[in-house]
């Protein structure tokens, strides 16, 4: 039998704690602006998940990529994407990470390896894919992440994105954040394999399967896939076991989620999980007081200067519509 893996750093882990809070006050401030019809379009939130972005982040390197889904708050946060550009963005505002064009579903940041958020499901997966081709040409060392629900399997692109994965033996971690609902269907009634792990074996691939709902866990699993990938070791499928707390968008009304199901998640919560473990882990809990309230005021900030930012002109419309080559 393995060992248990050693925690990390207690920086690290109050790292992790920051950015899992900054998605949660982040995500709360969305669906009250949702629910007073305050922003446009719709909005995914990513309650119950934080601990897959944010131990799913901490074991990559700032250079490496990550291809989200149109749950994509949590991700954008934990990969550096500022939280001003972020809330511009969701207001339609020009200073949002698209000029106001994209909206909550759109996010991304080059800079900071968030290759985009994509509404399609399972797009993401040949994106990511592209990316962690070109570090292996280029020798970059580089690995990307492709992050999908559980519903995205079913998706003729990610076996596409798989065999090809495997083939080319490409530094990529295909990521499917387990949250029980592909959209209203709960997991039992459309997976036809066991686990979604078990798929991998129809690639040769490795699997890692953890629990989503601890940080540390998820941390763990991320960094061994991670680290095969940047070693030449290729591909892995990771399975992450969260539980989706919201919608499918905000304004779902939940109906199919039995509410002692809901219950008995929310018991394990990733950031009730977190501070329940706070003390055996070395924290203390001054310390978590001390990010609450730093985490609070930035995102209090980053609202507030969205709020302030003009919106596009008409004319905006015609700018970024062609990439123009040097």
């Amino acid at each position: 039998m393995s060992a248990e893996p050693a925690l990390p750093p207690a920086e690290r882990l109050l790292d992790m704690y920051r950015t899992m809070l900054t998605m949660r006050r982040f995500d709360e401030r969305v669906r009250d602006l949702n629910a007073a019809k305050a922003i446009p379009g719709y909005a995914h939130t990513y309650f119950g998940s934080e601990g897959i972005g944010a131990g799913v982040m901490a074991a990559l390197r700032p250079d490496d990529w990550i291809a989200s889904t149109y749950r994509c708050h949590g991700h954008a946060i934990a990969k550096g994407v500022a939280l001003e550009a972020m809330a511009g963005e969701i207001y339609g505002r020009t200073t949002g990470t698209a000029k106001g064009k994209g909206g909550s579903m759109h996010v991304s940041d080059f800079d900071v390896g968030m290759l985009g958020a994509f509404g399609i499901v399972a797009a993401g997966i040949p994106v990511a894919l592209g990316a962690a081709l070109t570090a292996q040409r280029k020798r970059t060392g580089q690995v990307a992440v492709a992050f999908f629900g559980d519903g995205a399997v079913h998706q003729g692109v990610f076996h596409e994105g798989a065999g090809l994965a495997k083939l080319w033996n490409a530094p990529v971690v295909l990521l499917c954040e387990n949250n029980q609902y592909a959209e209203a269907t709960a997991i039992e009634y459309h997976l036809n394999t066991e686990t979604i792990a078990d798929m991998a074996c129809a690639y040769a691939m490795p699997a890692e399967r953890a629990d989503g709902m601890d940080v540390v866990s998820a941390y763990h699993a991320a960094r061994r896939a991670v680290e095969r990938a940047r070693g030449g070791g290729g591909p892995t499928l990771v399975e992450l076991i969260s539980y989706r707390f919201s919608g499918q968008y905000e304004g779902d009304k939940q109906a199919y989620q039995p509410p002692e199901e809901m219950a008995r998640w929310r018991e394990r919560d990733p950031l009730v999980t977190f501070e329940r473990l706070a003390a055996e882990r070395g924290l203390r809990d001054e310390d978590l007081k001390a990010i609450g309230r730093a985490v609070q005021d930035a995102v209090d900030r980053a609202f507030e200067a969205a709020e302030r930012a003009p919106f596009p002109e008409p004319d905006d419309l015609y700018d970024d519509v062609y990439v123009s080559y040097p």
